[in-house]
């Protein structure tokens, strides 16, 4: 039986994400999991991880996610999420919005998951607000 989604686990999940362990955080995703971004869609663990690994890797994007609340209710989840997006070099390309060295952009965001077998099954994002 898959041990079941708890606020624990979810904190090893953002810190495995925050640390850019793709090994770490990946392992939360179902294999056919999609990711609905307000910019697009990602249909299956590795799309997720191909998209992360652009951002983190390549546009040198620091993407640090803060907790704010937490709801879990059998097989779904709602999390109120700061983020920052810190930029280490100039990122012209950046999926939010182009971003010079040094910058940084703060947000807070709504993300509704559905868990299946104990992993992200489906997620949703949407951002609230700019900070």
């Amino acid at each position: 039986m898959a041990e079941p989604m708890t606020k624990a686990r979810y904190a090893q999940y953002i810190a495995a994400f925050n640390d850019s362990d793709f090994p770490g955080f990946g392992k939360f995703y179902a294999d056919d999991v999609v990711l609905e971004l307000p910019v697009r869609t990602l249909k299956g663990r590795d799309a997720i991880l191909d998209f992360y690994r652009v951002v983190k890797e390549k546009q040198k994007i620091r993407e640090t996610l803060t907790v704010k609340e937490c709801v879990i209710d059998g097989n779904v989840m709602a999390v109120d999420v700061e983020t920052e997006f810190h930029a280490t070099v100039d990122a012209p390309d950046f999926v939010v919005r182009p971003m010079k060295r040094g910058e940084s952009i703060h947000s807070e965001s709504f993300i509704f998951y559905t868990i299946r077998d104990g992993k992200f099954a489906h997620i949703r994002a949407t951002r609230f607000k700019m900070l």
